[in-house]
């Protein structure tokens, strides 16, 4: 498999760039940008920049950067500072148990987020996740719509009532399940599960792939995942693949029971038992999964960032901060040599401040015809 890393290559079209014309905002002290023919595919970092006290950097000129593929200089071709692309956004929640405490929070500061974040051309969409995957509002740019699956999240019952009379297998993925199951012949059945690698894969691959303009998922979870089909490295690609950021809410939730049989979760945190959807998975996972880690890796291999909500930041803090960096981003492109061999490509933007800390993908995936 190829290393893992965020897959931003969009047409120029698809960044709102008229074919042909200079890009946006060019300083005086830039070199003159070049036409940009319809069938040149164009490779586009969004990045931000921060100083070394953490402060936003919005005004620095395609001059101040430098950009490697596979470790050789490449030319920055297209910049612009133009940040009113439109923006997809997409929220992932996580309803398991061990979020029970968080959730009121969630919805209150993500109704506020949409409220503030999204304008007239942005659209939004609401997946929530536990044994299984639903999604709750598709691709909107209503605000009401929103809203109301907001308030629809509620924490899924450890227990569900199978037609089968057996553990029965929960379902994710394309098809949009509900919580589903809780009526019929069967008795209740312990289901505890947190299908995090799944929510990120249907995101990517099935909502966001055919998006254009800027592209960014926010999950809200303690980055457990206890029951996926997909694996952590087949999530990330999705997103990767689909030019998708994402930003990862890492609120700590509550410890697995270890000593109340039934309770919601699993003594030492250990996954579920059994190889169906929403049960375990078929790929093996940690007795001790560290979540913080596994979103900080997520947010970085795509471009995004994780925050740990704490006293001192809120959930409505973090949100301010995702929203500063969506409207301060750098748009940064370049076309691929034509003897690039398919596959991942490493990147690395720098500036000339090496106090700087820059923010944007490590690499992107090419496809040759």
């Amino acid at each position: 498999m190829v290393s893992p890393g965020l897959a931003l290559a969009l047409t120029a079209a698809a960044l709102g760039q008229n074919p042909g014309s200079p890009v946006a905002k060019a300083s005086a002290d830039e070199p003159a940008a070049p036409t940009i023919s319809s069938n040149v595919r164009v490779v586009n970092l969004l990045a931000t920049v921060r100083d070394k006290h953490g402060k936003l950097l919005p005004s620095l000129a395609v001059s101040d950067f430098t950009l490697q593929e596979d470790g050789k200089p490449v030319r920055i071709q297209y910049f612009s500072r133009e940040t009113d692309l439109p923006l997809t956004v997409g929220l992932l929640v996580d309803t398991s148990m061990s979020q029970r405490e968080a959730l009121p929070q969630e919805k209150s500061a993500s109704k506020t987020f949409f409220d503030q974040v999204l304008r007239e051309k942005d659209k939004a969409f609401l997946i929530h996740f536990d044994r299984e995957v639903e999604l709750l509002e598709d691709l909107t740019a209503s605000r009401p719509k929103l809203e109301s699956a907001l308030s629809s999240l509620e924490i899924a019952s450890p227990y569900q009532q199978d037609d089968s009379g057996s553990s029965g297998s929960g379902s994710s993925g394309g098809d949009h399940p509900g919580r589903g199951g809780r009526g019929g012949r069967g008795g209740m059945h312990h289901r505890a599960g947190t299908t995090l690698y799944d929510a990120i894969f249907l995101a990517g691959d099935e909502l966001m792939k055919k998006q254009q303009g800027r592209k960014a998922i926010v999950v809200l979870s303690d980055g457990v995942d206890r029951g996926s089909k997909e694996s952590l490295e087949s999530a990330i690609e999705a997103a990767q693949r689909s030019d998708t950021m994402v930003y990862s809410i890492y609120f700590k939730g509550e410890e697995p029971s270890s000593g109340r049989p039934g309770g919601f979760g699993f003594p030492g945190g250990g996954p579920m038992g059994g190889g169906h959807r929403g049960g375990g998975g078929r790929y093996p996972q940690e007795e001790h999964p560290d979540g913080k880690k596994i979103l900080e890796r997520i947010s970085k291999e795509t471009g995004g960032r994780m925050f740990e909500v704490s006293k001192k930041d809120s959930v409505d803090q973090i949100y301010a901060s995702i929203q500063e960096e969506l409207r301060n981003e750098y748009n940064l492109g370049f076309t691929p040599a034509k003897d690039d061999n398919a596959g991942y490509h490493k990147l690395l933007l720098k500036t000339g401040q090496k106090d700087n800390a820059v923010q944007t993908r490590d690499g992107f995936y090419l496809n040759r015809d």
